[in-house]
């Protein structure tokens, strides 16, 4: 059996033995001066919710963000983040607004991956409803899933990582072809001037000034 198939069978066995996940993961384009805000409903305390976010591109590939819970407080924030990637847990039911604020740029757009998740665990439900005649080896089963679910975080973390570093890079190649592009450009135009203007001083010098005429 491949090893990716019995990766994905105990990944997707592990997401139903150990909790339900509700993600959504978008790209937005911040406008400058812009205040985006994404929102997601907690209907009961004690849910996980993940949040991740990476500037693709603009700018210097940062900008501020805050998460507020239902009244309004401040869990999270953090000023010229590049990105993010934090878990925390819903105290309170209702709905947690995640913005990011792109308050410091006069012109430039800020291009965002990221992606919110909400998760509630239902582990120890299932253990109770289950009551396993062999603890041992549910304690071992369990173990194995554990590190698996843990290695296939870790793994999604890099992949991430990588992905955002290849859209910097692929912006930063393109603004230096731009630049190439427009430097090169005045130089040709300054040649060409400095061409001119050294054809006109020199025609100047031999004109010959006839009286009368």
């Amino acid at each position: 059996m491949p090893h990716s198939f019995i990766i994905f069978f105990f990944s997707i066995f592990s997401l139903f033995y150990f909790s339900t996940v509700t993600a959504i993961a978008l790209t937005y384009n911040v406008g400058a001066n812009e205040r985006a805000c994404f929102y997601t409903w907690s209907d009961a305390p004690g849910k996980k919710i993940g949040f991740y976010f990476a500037v693709q591109a603009g700018g210097s590939f940062d900008i501020d963000f805050e998460v507020t819970d239902p009244a309004n407080k401040i869990i999270l924030d953090g000023k010229r983040e590049r990105q993010g990637d934090y878990v925390f847990t819903a105290r309170h039911v209702g709905e947690y607004s995640f913005c990011f604020l792109n308050d410091m740029s006069t012109f430039a757009e800020k291009l965002i991956d990221f992606e919110i998740s909400l998760e509630q665990e239902l582990r120890l439900q299932r253990l109770q409803e289950n009551q396993p005649s062999d603890p041992s080896a549910s304690s071992a089963l369990e173990e194995s899933l554990v590190k698996i679910s843990d290695t296939l975080t870790s793994i999604s973390r890099v992949q991430k990582h990588l992905r955002t570093r290849e859209h910097r890079n692929a912006n930063t190649v393109v603004s230096t072809e731009s630049r190439i592009l427009w430097f090169a450009s005045l130089e040709s135009l300054a040649i060409i001037t400095m061409a001119g203007l050294q054809v006109f001083v020199i025609q100047s010098f031999f004109k010959i000034k006839r009286g009368g005429v």
